[in-house]
């Protein structure tokens, strides 16, 4: 199994394949618009518009699984384009944890195991798979975007 063939649900309710970012670097996270960790949004967007033209792309799930989304996905994409200017796609509401996770990151989370193992400890983890669709950094909820924009340029292989 790769990460290209699991299919996952935009905001809008409509389906596609993870195959549509095959080639491309992107980095897939949990988000919660009423989160501590929210202002992270800025970041993720400067980083999302300084590189998508180089193949970059940020992916949103909310999850409401912390308790600190908004009612729908429509509410939380709303919400962040409103407050946070984001235009990087968002999706439909998931969970990141237990039985009925999502199956992206339980892909997510077997190829990148965090400090305490394989559950998402909190909103706004971060994952970063390059251009081969392998899963290469696993980032905290404290690690803020700008800080491992390096790793976004290694992946990207921008000189």
């Amino acid at each position: 199994m790769s990460i290209y063939s699991i299919d996952v649900t935009r905001e809008d309710g409509s389906k596609y394949s993870m195959k549509e970012y095959e080639g491309k670097v992107f980095l897939v996270v949990n988000t919660a618009t009423k989160c501590g960790f929210a202002p992270q949004f800025e970041e993720l967007e400067e980083l999302y518009k300084k590189y998508k033209d180089q193949g970059f792309v940020v992916l949103g799930f909310p999850t409401n699984q912390f308790k600190q989304e908004l009612d729908s996905a429509t509410e939380a994409g709303e919400q962040c384009r409103f407050t946070y200017g984001v235009t990087f796609p968002m999706h439909d509401m998931v969970q990141v944890n237990g039985e009925h996770q999502h199956e992206l990151f339980g892909y997510l989370k077997s190829h990148a195991k965090g400090f305490f193992g394989n559950s998402i400890k909190w909103n706004f983890t971060k994952f970063l798979v390059d251009r081969q669709g392998n899963v290469v950094e696993r980032y905290g909820s404290k690690d803020k975007p700008l800080s491992f924009e390096e790793d976004i340029v290694k992946y990207l292989a921008i000189d």
